[in-house]
């Protein structure tokens, strides 16, 4: 039985075979670093956390694209890939260089689509008019930081938008029938359980079709470190985390397909939590809580999106 709509389980559905992520660092910086909102980041951002060795942008983007696709093609004989632009802000760019960059993502063969991250601020018209135009050829899937639906929370994190902005870039987005997902991370020290928890219940409400969720991790060389240092605060240990993202995703609608339920770092830059759990691990322990407990997504979810929203 699958307890969860995975985004394996979504893709093999659309293309009747598995696709393959390929990361790629196109060399883009962020408002929030730059001086335009800021020049510290969020406090939690480290991009080393989440960047795999081969995407470095001292690499030209074809490189990084070839190396990736030759590597998922040895370890798994992957034929289908999507090219991921993650470390930064992969919209903060004039729109003739983002659609070189995307264009040229998209031209090799086996590249059926892209996945974006990006901020909620940093979009406009003219770069979501590119966007849906590659859209009617290609899967395009923009992914917008959120983090946190409260404005005490977002405040917290220096994030330089506010949750308005967010929502406005997903409709915007969704209405020029661009696929849509959200990146949020849950037990931040300004949240009780419950707040976190009740983030679920605020997407389901939205045009929000990929969700990835990150439990709050303390990161070397960040903000947050230096505060977590000088005031430690709680972060969700291995079992409590298990029954949150299992509460979390029964109260998630059954069709938001959820592309990460974890954070991991690299053990040498992490300083909190330290679970000591392979990524495979803790799949495998969320999904037997899940069948101890007999939960599934959306099985505690009782609002209508098939009838509140149009997809």
């Amino acid at each position: 039985m699958k307890r969860y709509y995975s985004f394996g389980d979504y893709l093999k559905e659309i293309f009747g075979k598995k696709v393959y992520k390929v990361n790629v660092d196109a060399g883009f910086t962020c408002p929030n670093r730059d001086g335009t909102i800021g020049t510290t980041g969020c406090i939690y951002c480290n991009n080393n956390s989440f960047r795999p060795s081969s995407c470095a942008p001292t690499k030209p983007l074809m490189e990084q694209i070839i190396t990736g696709i030759n590597y998922l093609k040895q370890r798994y004989k992957a034929k289908a890939f999507l090219v991921y632009f993650q470390p930064y802000t992969n919209t903060y760019a004039p729109v003739k260089q983002l659609e070189k960059l995307y264009t040229e993502a998209l031209s090799h063969p086996e590249v059926i689509g892209l996945a974006i991250g990006t901020r909620p601020d940093c979009v406009d018209d003219e770069k979501l008019a590119l966007l849906e135009e590659l859209s009617k050829k290609y899967l395009i899937i923009v992914e917008y930081g959120l983090q946190s639906i409260y404005e005490k929370s977002l405040k917290y994190i220096k994030r330089g938008h506010d949750y308005s902005t967010f929502l406005e870039a997903v409709y915007n987005t969704h209405n020029r029938g661009i696929l849509v997902g959200a990146h949020i991370i849950v037990g931040l020290p300004t949240e009780t359980r419950e707040e976190s928890l009740c983030m679920a219940d605020e997407i389901n409400r939205h045009p929000i079709k990929f969700l990835k969720i990150h439990q709050l991790q303390v990161i070397k060389d960040t903000i947050l470190a230096r505060l977590y240092e000088k005031n430690p605060f709680s972060v969700f240990d291995y079992d409590e985390y298990l029954n949150f993202v299992v509460d979390f995703i029964e109260r998630l609608s059954p069709d938001i397909v959820i592309q990460r339920l974890f954070a991991t770092a690299p053990e040498e830059i992490l300083i909190a939590p330290k679970w000591n759990r392979s990524k495979q691990q803790i799949l495998n322990d969320i999904n037997r809580r899940l069948e101890e407990r007999n939960a599934c997504q959306g099985s505690k979810c009782s609002f209508n999106r098939h009838r509140a929203l149009c997809y």
